[in-house]
């Protein structure tokens, strides 16, 4: 079971030594559920990772009764950008639409280190998850606004 971000932010900031804190990503990404193969499609493919990444979005109601959720599944095929995936389904997934818009995740990763320790690629392949993952929540948030529903319907 993948750990809540509180606690990931908890262990991180135990670790002291930047190999501890890769091995600790690593152990992130083993956390996530396998993605079916079925689900690595050219649709859920990520964009601007070096490495093979995808993301799978589904709606489900709230629980509480509000506005649905995103609920997000990843995988990579490389060990450390799984742990990544990882990190951001931690930020993102089970919240609203117009939460995880408005959610800067790049604080989070600066408080973690990431950008002074991750290579240029890898710092890319993050920033386009967080991309992919905010545009499926904002086709989400425009298609349940009422000036969604009245432009479809006039169109």
């Amino acid at each position: 079971m993948q750990p809540p971000l509180e606690e990931i932010l908890d262990n991180f900031a135990f670790l002291d030594d930047w190999d501890d804190r890769y091995r600790y990503l690593i152990e992130l990404g083993r956390t996530l559920e396998p993605l079916p193969e079925d689900a690595r499609t050219e649709d859920n493919k990520v964009r601007g990772c070096a490495s093979q990444v995808w993301l799978q979005s589904s709606v489900v109601p709230d629980s509480r009764g509000g506005a649905p959720v995103l609920i997000f599944h990843g995988d990579s095929d490389a060990h450390i950008v799984r742990g990544l995936v990882a990190l951001a389904l931690a930020i993102f997934s089970g919240k609203r639409a117009a939460e995880i818009v408005r959610t800067d995740a790049f604080p989070v990763f600066d408080q973690l280190g990431l950008a002074a320790h991750l290579t240029p690629q890898r710092s890319n392949g993050l920033r386009s998850m967080v991309d992919r993952i905010r545009k499926d929540a904002q086709r989400v948030v425009a298609q349940s606004s009422p000036n969604a529903a009245a432009t479809a319907d006039s169109a």
